[in-house]
């Protein structure tokens, strides 16, 4: 469970990126509502010790309990169905012992984790139909219970990852292009279906962003969020007006967007940090997944590859998800900015799955003997 290491070994680079981006987080939290500040810090603390306790333990002994782990996200997902608590109309978190955390981000490290050992066990296999409907259904569980919250930006992500994994896994090139081509007529078909009016695919508030987003005019109670995120980026010019400003126009100070030291955190680093904060945090998230996906490549397993490829797609892809809709690229969706956003479940899981990615690391192929 527990091996020894060097301690030249250890990626200090990738602790770095990621400490250096949770700081400049608890500081833009703390200017867009300072009675959050001090749980992000410790939020951060514990996810910063858990990370370096994660990273020491061996990950292929975690990874031999990979169908406990599969069924642990299934019951904490859900869990949220059958007692959740619900809050600005999704039904996301759970309490227990007086803690309030929300279980689909801790579901996204431990579904990682899975595949990872998943796809180990079958490397030979992978390109077979059984293997592929396997895993499809697999996901597809995960994926339906999230759906269900309803949280449809963490079901994108989720399935943007498998994509990932599975893809990192072997899957055949001649697969993933027949996929691509069988794939474009059915998007087609479902966009269509999603502009009638009747349509049960998704929630009508679901689909009142998306009306939003194209046509803000029409909507402006339900666009109001996005169009003045855009703003406030713009007003920022290159070097923002400060934190802790006191500007009675700011997203803070005049209140434009509910709550944005979450999901519209990005906003306000736009505002307060201008475009060089905006380039800052963005390179961060970039050193981040390039660190992680560095680590991949050295691994001594397929399992190390995909724990390091899963947590890079996490990252690279939650955040231009997130970054997309501050800036308007795509419509309303709630989810968190990787160590940067306000939320201590999103931070702790983060850190977990870092602290992972470390390990692997540590295990390099360098240093097999």
């Amino acid at each position: 469970m527990l091996r020894q290491y060097k301690l030249s070994d250890y990626n200090f680079r990738l602790v770095l990126w990621v400490l250096a981006l949770s700081v400049l987080g608890i500081l833009v939290i703390g200017s867009a509502n300072e009675s959050y500040q001090m749980r992000q810090i410790w939020g951060l603390a514990g996810g910063m010790a858990l990370m370096v306790v994660v990273s020491l333990f061996d990950f292929t002994w975690v990874l031999n309990f990979y169908w406990l782990i599969y069924l642990a996200a299934t019951a904490l997902l859900l869990s949220v169905l059958v007692a959740g608590d619900s809050a600005g109309g999704a039904t996301r978190w759970i309490i227990i012992a007086g803690l309030r955390f929300q279980p689909s981000d801790i579901t996204k490290i431990m579904l990682i984790l899975f595949f990872a050992k998943f796809y180990e066990v079958r490397e030979d296999r992978v390109n077979r139909l059984r293997v592929i409907l396997s895993s499809v259904a697999l996901i597809g569980i995960q994926l339906a219970l999230i759906m269900r919250e309803p949280d449809l930006s963490t079901t994108i992500v989720v399935a943007m990852v498998f994509c990932v994994l599975i893809f990192m896994a072997g899957l055949s090139y001649k697969i993933v292009c027949g996929i691509v081509i069988v794939s474009i007529p059915v998007a087609v078909i479902l966009v269509s279906i999603l502009m009638q009016p009747d349509q049960k695919l998704i929630n009508n508030y679901q689909m009142t962003r998306v009306y939003a987003w194209l046509w803000p005019e029409d909507y402006p109670q339900d666009a109001y969020q996005q169009q003045n995120s855009i703003k406030a980026i713009g007003s920022g010019q290159l070097y923002g007006k400060g934190l802790n400003n006191d500007d009675v126009g700011s997203v803070k100070n005049g209140n434009f967007i509910p709550e944005p030291q979450t999901d519209f955190i990005f906003a306000v680093v736009g505002e307060e940090l201008g475009f060089l904060g905006c380039c800052a945090v963005l390179l961060l998230e970039f050193l981040i997944t390039l660190e992680c996906l560095m680590t991949g490549r050295r691994a001594k397993s397929l399992s190390g590859t995909l724990i390091c490829s899963g947590m890079a797609s996490l990252v690279l892809f939650q955040s231009f998800v997130n970054m997309a809709v501050t800036t308007g690229v795509i419509p309303n969706t709630g989810i968190t900015l990787p160590f940067m956003s306000y939320g201590l479940t999103s931070l702790i899981s983060f850190c977990i799955g870092i602290g992972f990615v470390l390990n692997v690391g540590l295990q390099s192929r360098r240093y097999r003997t």
